[in-house]
């Protein structure tokens, strides 16, 4: 799965807010996808003390939600941690696991911010531009915006909102844990992104496409076993 070459990746913390602003215009907030055979998660590792990081891409076929695929890629972070500049820090690394899948999938799941984000332009809408895929923001915390209390009970969510815009829903996806902040990334509307967590989430607080590629992040994710030739033949694969 290939990238688009959008912008450079070699720049400064200000030219990188500019660039934000500029490609914040381009993401599509509406469904640009049919049926879904595989769904992916994305995410990446804290650096080490070289500055190395290890970004992860779990594929999983759907709606069995069995993994199908796993590429984990071991690189340099360059860029400063900088909030709000997440996407200009991990794409990168991200982008390199996911140009060496062999499956394409139809919607990813990133760990990060989507729209929901001071420019509009969190990691997962940065990658949905960058991929030209439907992307879907799963953050474990509040970047910007307000909302009222959520409900204890799975499912239940509302509405965050920034200077009178929505931007994203802090959604209950299982009863006693932290909620989750979800938000547009990419061809995609809320209550669609809503909808596809909370299918994604098999009783867990995670959806299970980020909660396998966290584990494959950490390096605590066994390779997916080979899936059968039945369902080789149905993904396409």
């Amino acid at each position: 799965m290939e990238a688009q070459h959008l912008h450079s990746w070699q720049m400064t913390p200000d030219q990188a807010k500019t660039v934000q602003r500029e490609v914040a215009v381009m993401v599509c907030r509406r469904n640009e996808f049919e049926a879904v055979r595989l769904v992916a998660g994305v995410d990446i590792s804290a650096p080490n003390a070289e500055g190395l990081a290890q970004a992860a891409v779990v594929v999983l076929s759907y709606p069995e939600l069995a993994p199908v695929e796993r590429k984990v890629v071991t690189k340099e972070v360059t860029f400063p941690y900088v909030p709000g500049l997440l996407s200009f820090r991990e794409s990168p690394l991200i982008i390199a696991a996911c140009e060496e899948l062999e499956a394409t999938p139809d919607l990813i799941l990133v760990d990060g911010q989507g729209i929901a984000h001071p420019r509009r332009l969190g990691l997962a809408s940065h990658l949905g531009l960058l991929w030209d895929r439907p992307t879907i923001g799963c953050a474990k915390s509040r970047l910007c915006g307000e909302h009222k209390i959520v409900p204890p009970e799975p499912g239940s969510y509302a509405e965050i909102t920034d200077n009178g815009e929505v931007i994203g829903a802090v959604l209950r996806t299982k009863a006693g844990v932290a909620p989750l902040y979800i938000s547009i990334g990419h061809k995609v509307d809320l209550e669609t992104a809503v909808s596809w967590v909370l299918r994604c989430c098999c009783g867990q607080r995670l959806p299970e496409p980020t909660r396998l590629a966290h584990l494959a992040a950490s390096g605590h994710l066994e390779a997916p076993k080979p899936i059968n030739t039945q369902a080789q033949m149905r993904l396409g694969i």
